[in-house]
């Protein structure tokens, strides 16, 4: 399922719910409607969904996949899903956590610990993406979001900033750092302005639409 397709599924559950006023939860409390869904390690993987409440998943634990409107997703360490979707909320992998989709948002940061991976795309319209030492499979794809990549991080897929398609995304033009030691394969497209630092000692693809800065150092000048 595409992550486009899996916004408008969570947009139509949540005008069901809205219109219905109801408050549903199922035996075991991995499908409600308000109020947060908690994973425990030792359970059999299944899906976890709400429209108004958090989802995390616990260390060690696995989910099918894991879908919210209006709340955040998190997974600890070691933690598996084969996605990860929300609407208004961050996303935010613990250490070495895997999944095997892919993981979007709309307006939320998008975090990625040490040893983490996303198989497939990351992606969001407003909020950071901060990877550590992780990797992405299937690239990077933002509006307005900064992007922080490091600690030696992997990224395959490119890097892809799309042109605001509104005069309401915020005006500031996103910044894009890529650390030493990391790799980012695959082209780096930006359809709007940004401000492109580039380590000395990172990799990655041909670069579209923006001309990098190159820095030594751990952090890029201020």
């Amino acid at each position: 399922m595409s992550t486009a397709n899996g916004y408008r599924i969570l947009a139509a559950i949540a005008a069901f719910l809205a219109v219905s006023g109801c408050d549903v939860s199922d035996g075991d409390g991995s499908t409600k409607v308000n109020g947060s869904v908690h994973i425990t390690a030792g359970k059999a993987a299944e899906d976890a969904r709400t429209v108004n409440g958090s989802i995390h998943v616990d260390d060690n634990a696995s989910v099918n996949s894991a879908g919210t409107v209006n709340g955040s997703v998190r997974l600890g360490a070691h933690a598996s899903a084969s996605s990860a979707k929300t609407v208004n909320g961050a996303i935010s992998l613990g250490d070495s956590a895997h999944i095997s989709g892919g993981a979007g948002t709309v307006n939320g940061d998008l975090t990625l610990a040490s040893n983490s991976e996303v198989s497939g795309s990351l992606t969001n319209v407003n909020g950071t993406i901060n990877l550590t030492a992780a990797h992405v499979g299937g690239g990077i794809k933002t509006v307005s979001g900064n992007i922080s990549i490091m600690g030696g991080s992997h990224v395959e897929g490119g890097i892809l900033v799309q042109k605001p398609n509104s005069t309401l995304f915020n005006s500031d033009d996103p910044v894009i750092v890529i650390g030493p030691g990391a790799v980012v394969q695959g082209e780096l497209r930006f359809e709007r302005k940004v401000k492109l630092y580039v380590s000395d000692k990172a990799t990655i693809g041909t670069v579209t639409g923006a001309t990098p800065v190159t820095f030594s150092g751990d952090n890029p000048p201020n």
